[in-house]
């Protein structure tokens, strides 16, 4: 290989380092706001939920930079293969952790209403929810920063647990509310704060399936697991992933 040839090797190589690079960071920024979202509902935190939207402009500028650097390395470098994966996958990933960080701050902006404050209404479920949906987007940002498609398919197949969660969540509400019109204020936001954070669920399932084709080539189905589908059956390849 000629001196110009390593030369853009190199080049290309540290250009995809600095792309993986800035998507860590974001995904560390949107972890962050999650958990400050949760904080600011179920612990009451106003501390949390006034730092939650201020990383918002943080998270779009590195999308926004993400976004430029894609599209510079497919004009100027026409990668291939496992490179061409894993930069088109990063740019759907990049857009994902975005609206991760979008639904954090909704959540903390709205727990910061009059009406939640001081409601009586159980927030043990919202709380175990919070807890499931902030485990499941660090595994998955680990399984990006990692590479690693177990880990990825794992968070995969924990989708079915938070839309249960939801599932149990909503009705739970809705009965509340059922049960006594004061409630009617206060479970409406709760409602809205689940819906988000089922939304960030949502989306950390879509990085753990980009992660998984960036690394593996093969698609994850279309069609989700949900209720009752076997969390031991193994991922799909070949074939099976199409």
């Amino acid at each position: 290989m000629g001196q110009e040839s390593t030369h853009i090797v190199s080049s290309f190589e540290q250009e995809l380092e600095r792309l993986r690079a800035m998507m860590v960071r974001m995904g560390g920024l949107v972890e962050r706001q999650t958990s400050q979202a949760v904080a600011a509902v179920v612990d009451h935190d106003e501390n949390a939920a006034a730092a939650a939207p201020e990383l918002d402009p943080q998270v779009d500028v590195l999308e926004r930079d993400m976004e430029a650097m894609v599209i510079r390395i497919l004009a100027l470098r026409s990668p291939v293969a496992g490179d061409l994966r894993e930069v088109v996958s990063a740019l759907k990933i990049t857009g994902d952790m975005e609206r991760i960080g979008d639904c954090a701050a909704s959540i903390a902006r709205r727990s910061l209403r009059t009406e939640l404050l001081g409601t009586r209404v159980s927030l043990s479920g919202l709380r175990g929810m919070g807890r499931l949906v902030q485990d499941n987007l660090r595994r998955a940002i680990d399984a990006m920063t990692q590479r690693d498609p177990e880990k990825a398919y794992e968070v995969w197949q924990s989708d079915t647990a938070v839309d249960e969660l939801y599932t149990a969540m909503f009705r739970e509400l809705v009965t509340y509310m059922m049960e006594d019109p004061r409630n009617i204020g206060p479970c409406t936001h709760l409602l809205f704060i689940a819906k988000n954070l089922e939304r960030i669920g949502d989306h950390a399932t879509n990085i753990a399936e980009r992660v998984y084709y960036t690394v593996t080539g093969d698609i994850l189905p279309v069609v989700r697991p949900r209720g009752g589908f076997s969390a031991a059956a193994p991922p799909p390849s070949g074939d099976d992933a199409q």
